[in-house]
């Protein structure tokens, strides 16, 4: 970084990234390698007997035992795609209103619990429902390891509760879709042709002002060998939401091979894998009871209103774990 011209165009984005995340790490050992040292002499003080230092004795070995828990999940990210921003998409299922507000309780429920981390967030694309909610819409989660924590999320998740849109208040089922690839940077080619591209224009129709709907400035891509759809309207300029709806192709495209890669994998060592998109990975029941839980790493949580409102990391957490087990456990059978 300290090589003449590096700062030229902006500098090495992924080498920036490595650096900021090199330098959390350090500062965090720092603060591990002083909270050892302090249990350490308040272990001596509490052995004397001093009441004061037992209490902080024990407040100090929690935020160690903290401390471990949260540097074995980073352990775990280890992947390159981990340190990545997060492009997110959330799509309602078969439903109508009740599926389309389920995908806004989600988009919500990402966004808090990005926010909550420090990261950026940034709306590239939301298409509200006919009566309420959203049909659609695509978030650029940027903060470190926004993949890693992120990448768990792939499949469908599902919602039971009493429905606030059915006069009968009976109890409604609801899907809504979610698909989280990695941001790639120039470093990365995903090739594309042109041909297999049809590329539409129309008006905005979401949130982001008056000014979004005066001309045909939203862009929706269409991959035509995949079917992929994808769409931004985060701008004015239709030639700059091109621009990002071409950088989530690209995202999409290469996730999609990384998944393939998985898979084939898993086949060679006669593992059948369980593919994330299109399949059921986590329910959320607020009626006849209450609970979240994940179907993959049979994590539990009762109180939903808590993961609903962003509490999301000891699900991330729960997969990362799960995951490295599953790999253990096939690099044993190879």
């Amino acid at each position: 970084m300290a090589a003449p011209g590096f700062w030229d165009d902006g500098g090495d984005t992924e080498l920036q990234r490595e650096r900021t995340g090199l330098e959390q790490r350090l500062s965090a050992g720092a603060r591990f390698e002083a909270a050892l040292g302090d249990a350490e002499a308040m272990l001596e003080l509490a052995e004397e007997g001093e009441d004061e230092a037992i209490a902080l004795l024990q407040e100090t070995i929690a935020e160690i035992d903290s401390d471990l828990s949260s540097r074995e999940v980073q352990h775990l990210l280890g992947e390159a795609d981990d340190r990545r921003p997060a492009i997110v998409e959330v799509h309602s299922g078969a439903g109508g209103t009740e599926s389309q507000d389920w995908t806004a309780m989600l988009f919500r429920m990402y966004t808090r619990w990005a926010e909550a981390r420090g990261y950026q967030v940034e709306v590239l694309d939301e298409s509200p429902g006919e009566e309420a909610g959203l049909k659609s819409a695509t978030l650029r989660v940027e903060g470190e390891f926004a993949f890693g924590y992120m990448k768990g999320e792939t499949g469908v998740h599902r919602l039971v509760r009493i429905s606030p849109f059915d006069a009968s208040s009976r109890r409604h089922t609801s899907f809504a879709s979610v698909m989280v690839s990695p941001e790639i940077d120039d470093e990365i080619e995903v090739e594309i042709n042109e041909k297999d591209l049809r590329i539409d224009t129309y008006r905005s129709s979401g949130a982001g002002g008056q000014h979004v709907n005066v001309t045909d400035s939203a862009v929706r891509i269409t991959h035509l060998p995949t079917k992929i759809v994808v769409q931004c309207q985060a701008e004015r300029s239709q030639h700059r939401n091109r621009a990002m709806a071409m950088k989530v192709l690209q995202s999409r495209l290469y996730e999609r091979e990384r998944q393939m890669q998985i898979e084939r994998i898993a086949e060679r060592q006669g593992k059948k894998k369980e593919i994330g998109w299109g399949s059921q990975i986590r329910s959320y029941v607020l009626q006849p009871y209450q609970m979240a839980k994940d179907h993959r790493t049979e994590l539990e949580i009762g109180d939903v209103n808590a993961v609903l409102d962003g509490r999301l990391d000891p699900f991330a957490e729960a997969y990362l774990k799960w995951v490295a087990a599953g790999a253990r456990a096939t690099s044993g059978d190879g």
